[in-house]
């Protein structure tokens, strides 16, 4: 019964997605899409979460409407689909992947790097992407290395569109900062005061260089000389974009979280968060600084850790169960991609209910959708099943935060960019 309903699924949305060329229903430029599934994971940042027996309407790639089967009228022309017992959910989002492109950049010539940008190696639907959709991953965070204490910009993506201008949701996507568990390799060995010291410098430079330009463009100064190295601070201090953070150990959790937000008042995010970070939870949500976790999900109790990282639990501890534990509300999961495959994010939320996050309030989910999306401060186009949003949209047979579920469909703007009946992707 249930492969029968997935046959007809896939029929149903027309020619073959490597070869369709013309606007398809809910695409850009074709006609309206009715989706019926027996439930819609909504996933907004409050309200209503699910929606059983529901209607999702899509129009020029765009979300209409999500609401009840019995109490949705579907408009006239709409091409329907039924897809019976199945579930839909916004698509998954990595803050952390490193797939995105040719290589892995990873500037090492001098300590901070802020101008080095990734954008240039972008190769859009490259091998790792195509895998990625078949996760349930349809917008990831692109950036470089960890290698020094800040490795450039990132840029945000789309896993499943086939050009550039398409693919990108916002550049810069980030400013990457490491603190610890990498750049302290760099050239003779760096400490954490001196990463410190080199992090202060250069936020210091360049929010001192965006308030010149601030006064300019306000009739208050001079016209400053640009330069290339600080524009992205122009960006920073206007909360365009945001600082993501690799953190490996409690105490530089708490140094992005007091420098970095308290100090600078920069939007930042946890990044990583491992080996103990969660002791810093309640001041990382005090301050409004989000924690998207991975790919390590678990503190374990071992001489070797503790004598590492100073961590102390007295159990083996997921992660994010114990942010959540300490009040913590916005917690999410990254891959570190390829360090654990891009299309295995979902594991990421699935490990760490296993070992204790509580998960009844669709913890995992949020996780991988409206957290980060709020997070990297893209949640008006992503992150949730909500009007105006894109039709990033996944069909699965469940709960995804069971690794027993599987994905049947994947939208992204409305386009089917993947249908296993068609071309199941092999990991």
């Amino acid at each position: 019964m249930m492969r029968s309903m997935l046959v007809l699924a896939g029929l149903v949305f027309g020619a073959s997605i490597a070869s369709a060329q013309q606007p398809q229903p809910g695409d850009k430029g074709g006609p309206g899409l009715a989706l019926l599934t027996a439930k819609a994971l909504v996933a907004s940042l409050e309200g209503e979460q699910v929606v059983d027996h529901a209607v999702i309407l899509v129009r020029d790639g765009k979300i209409e409407l999500v609401g009840p089967r019995a109490s949705t009228a579907v408009p006239m022309g709409y091409a329907v689909r039924d897809l019976g017992a199945l579930w839909c959910m916004p698509g998954m989002i990595d803050l952390h992947s490193h797939v995105g492109g040719s290589m892995d950049i990873n500037e090492m010539v001098y300590v901070t790097n802020p101008e080095v940008r990734v954008r240039a190696s972008v190769i859009p639907e490259n091998k790792e992407f195509q895998r990625a959709l078949g996760g349930a991953v349809t917008s990831v965070l692109y950036i470089p290395g960890s290698g020094t204490n800040s490795g450039g910009q990132g840029i945000l993506l789309k896993t499943g569109l086939p050009k550039y201008e398409e693919a990108v949701i916002r550049d810069p996507g980030s400013l990457k900062v490491a603190q610890w568990g990498n750049p302290e390799r760099y050239l003779f060995g760096v400490g954490k005061t001196w990463e410190n010291w080199h992090l202060r410098h250069m936020f210091t430079q360049g929010l001192a260089y965006a308030k010149r330009w601030e006064a300019f463009e306000a009739g208050k100064g001079p016209k400053p000389k640009r330069d290339m190295r600080l524009e992205l601070f122009r960006e920073l201090s206007a909360k365009r974009t945001q600082v993501s953070t690799h953190t490996q150990v409690a105490q530089v959790v708490m140094m992005t979280i007091l420098m970095i937000k308290g100090e600078f008042g920069i939007d930042v995010y946890i990044d990583h968060g491992e080996f103990g970070g969660y002791i810093y939870a309640g001041l990382a949500q005090q301050m409004g600084v989000n924690a998207i976790l991975g790919p390590r999900n678990v503190d374990v109790p071992s001489r070797s850790m503790i004598d590492w990282v100073s961590s102390n639990p007295e159990k083996v501890q997921s992660l994010a169960a114990g942010y959540v534990e300490k009040g913590h509300k916005m917690v999410g999961f990254n891959t570190d991609a390829p360090v654990i495959p891009q299309e295995e994010l979902f594991l990421q939320s699935a490990v760490n209910v296993k070992y204790g996050l509580d998960n009844s309030q669709m913890t995992g989910v949020r996780g991988h959708t409206i957290v980060p999306a709020v997070t990297a401060g893209i949640a008006h186009r992503v992150g949730s099943l909500e009007p105006g949003k894109d039709a990033d949209i996944v069909v699965i047979s469940g709960d995804p935060s069971d690794p027993r579920s599987h994905v049947e469909l994947v939208l992204i703007e409305g386009r089917l960019v993947y249908d296993p009946q068609r071309e199941r992707r092999r990991f």
